[in-house]
């Protein structure tokens, strides 16, 4: 590997928000796989991460990004309880906010004989 690919192997982002979408992005990656000891420090890692590293740039330059910050350490703390635990994790991370959005399904109205309670779905 020459010294060339070495500096671009990792992705350097240039500010808080950058740093903040990367994080959301890996953590909707990851989300709904079984969980391992790679996966449990690699996520014990993005949460050090965020703690440390990105507060302390975040309290320095934009404190806006802090409020971001406390929920995104907050959503990523409940996956690892839930994890733990055995439990499904629903929801992903959508504007560093946990989101929990189940899909909507059409509903028909068949009309043969009745009124609306013959409701049908397509799954």
């Amino acid at each position: 590997m020459t010294s060339k690919q070495a500096t671009n192997r990792y992705i350097q982002p240039q500010s808080v928000h950058e740093a903040l979408v990367l994080i959301q992005s890996l953590f909707n990656s990851y989300r709904n796989e079984p969980l391992t000891n790679e996966l449990l420090a690699y996520h014990n890692n993005l949460i050090f991460r965020l703690q440390s590293d990105l507060k302390s740039t975040a309290q320095r330059d934009e404190p806006d990004q802090l409020a971001h910050i406390d929920s995104m350490t907050a959503v990523m703390r409940s996956w690892t309880n839930a994890k733990l635990t055995g439990k499904p994790f629903q929801g992903r991370m959508k504007n560093f906010k946990l989101s929990t959005v189940q899909p909507k399904f059409k509903t028909n109205v068949h009309k043969i004989k009745g009124g609306s309670s013959h409701r049908g779905t397509r799954h």
